[in-house]
C-alpha cells in the first residue's frame, strides 16, 4: 500500500501507461538489436568461428527477441533477471530458459559459500552458480538478489497510479463532480435512497454525461466536490508522466510527451546517442557481461548499436567527406558503414594533392 492510497506490484504498476512505455521501449529496442560473438587476436577484434548456436536462439522454444525481451522485462520490474542454463552431455550450452524472478530464492551454501539457486520452494536440489546467470540492476552491498524499482518507488508509481484510476472514475461518472443533493422537505430513508439511485441511474457513467438533470420538489444539486482543472490534474498527470520517464532514464519525448523542454538535444542524433550511452548502454553492459561467461575464454558477446547511432543523410556524408579527404577513411570503408558492397580500387587512402610532402 502506497501513500496515495493505491495498491502497488509489477502487475499493477504495468497498468500505468507511462510505466508500460518504458518497459516496451527499453525491452524491444535491445532484443531486437543483432548480435554476434568475438574474440581478440593481437589486440584485434575478429568474429568468433563457429558462432555457439545459442548465439541467435538462445531458447529453443523461443525467437531470439522474445528471449532477451522477457531477460529485460524481469530485470525492468523485479531488478533480477534469472536464465537457466542447460548443457549436453559434453558440457556445451544447449537451452537458455528465462525463469521468472518471483520463482527463484536465491541462497549462499553454508557448507561450500558457493551461491546457489532453487526454484520453486519445493524444488529439492538447488541450481549451481555454473547453470544459473543471474543479472541484477542495482545490488547493494552485501546483497543476493537486486532492489526492485517497483518496490522502491513504490510511492512514486502509487500516485501515477491513483492519478490514472481518479481520470478513468471521473469520465465513468459522467464527467460530474461529487455533491448533495438539498430538499426543502424532510425525507425518509425510503424517499431518500430512490432520489439518489434515481438521479445516479440517469447521470452516471460518461455515456450519460450530457443528460438534462430534472430535480421535483425544490431539490438542488449542490457541488462538493472539487473541479480537475481547479485540482490541476491534467498538469499533475503530466507531471507523473514525467516522473516515471525519469525512473527509467527514458527521455519523455520517446514515449510521447510533448510539453516544452521534453526534448534534451536540439537535434534527433544528439537525442538518439543520449539515449543508447545513458538508458540502454547499461543493460546492453550487464547482458554481454553474463553471457559472454558462457563462451571459451576470451571470447565475448557483443550487441550492435551502430543502427540506434547513426546520423541524419546529410550528416553522415559531409562527416564520409571529412574522413575520405583527411585520408584515413577509404571509398571501401565508406560503403560498409552504409551496407554497399566494395568497388575495385576501393581500398586505397587518398589525400588532396595540396597536402602532399614538401
Amino acid at each position: 500500500t502506497t501513500e496515495s492510497g493505491a495498491n502497488i506490484d509489477q502487475t499493477q504498476a504495468m497498468k500505468i501507461n507511462a510505466f508500460y512505455a518504458c518497459v516496451l521501449l527499453i525491452s524491444d529496442t535491445i532484443s531486437t538489436l543483432p548480435v554476434d560473438c568475438f574474440i581478440r587476436r593481437d589486440g584485434d577484434r575478429v568474429p568468433f568461428r563457429p558462432q555457439p548456436s545459442w548465439i541467435q536462439r538462445p531458447d529453443v522454444d523461443l525467437l531470439r527477441s522474445e528471449h532477451y525481451q522477457q531477460v529485460l522485462i524481469s530485470l525492468l520490474l523485479d531488478g533480477n533477471a534469472f536464465v537457466r542454463v542447460f548443457r549436453d552431455t559434453r558440457g556445451d550450452v544447449v537451452n537458455l530458459v528465462c525463469i521468472a524472478p518471483n520463482r527463484v530464492t536465491v541462497s549462499r551454501n553454508i557448507r561450500t559459500r558457493e551461491i546457489e539457486y532453487i526454484i520453486d520452494e519445493n524444488q529439492e536440489t538447488p541450481v549451481s552458480k555454473q547453470d544459473m546467470l543471474q543479472i541484477t540492476e542495482l545490488r547493494k552491498a552485501g546483497e543476493l538478489r537486486g532492489m526492485s524499482r517497483v518496490t522502491e518507488l513504490k510511492d512514486n508509481l502509487g500516485l501515477s497510479s491513483a492519478l490514472q484510476s481518479f481520470a478513468s472514475r471521473f469520465f465513468g461518472q459522467g464527467a460530474t463532480t461529487q455533491g448533495i443533493i438539498e430538499t426543502p422537505q424532510g425525507l425518509n430513508s425510503e424517499q431518500a435512497k430512490q432520489l439518489v439511485d434515481g438521479f445516479s441511474t440517469r447521470h452516471n457513467g460518461f455515456r450519460k454525461a450530457h443528460k438534462t438533470g430534472l430535480l421535483t420538489g425544490g431539490a438542488k444539486f449542490v457541488r462538493t466536490g472539487v473541479n480537475p482543472d481547479e485540482a490541476q490534474m491534467l498538469d499533475s498527470r503530466k507531471l507523473a508522466i514525467e516522473e516515471v520517464a525519469r525512473i527509467f532514464r527514458v527521455p519523455p519525448h520517446m514515449i510521447g510527451v510533448t510539453t516544452p523542454g521534453a526534448m534534451s538535444y536540439a537535434s534527433v542524433e544528439q537525442n538518439s546517442i543520449n539515449f543508447v550511452t545513458h538508458t540502454l548502454r547499461p543493460y546492453i553492459a550487464k547482458i554481454e557481461d553474463a553471457y559472454s561467461v558462457l563462451l571459451p575464454q576470451g571470447a565475448f558477446i557483443r550487441f550492435n548499436v551502430d543502427g540506434l547511432l547513426r546520423g541524419d543523410f546529410a550528416t553522415r556524408m559531409n562527416g564520409y567527406s571529412i574522413g575520405s579527404q583527411a585520408g584515413f577513411l577509404s571509398v571501401n570503408d565508406i560503403r560498409r558503414f552504409e551496407d554497399l558492397r566494395p568497388v575495385d580500387g576501393g581500398d586505397v587512402y587518398r589525400v588532396p594533392l595540396a597536402n602532399v610532402d614538401l
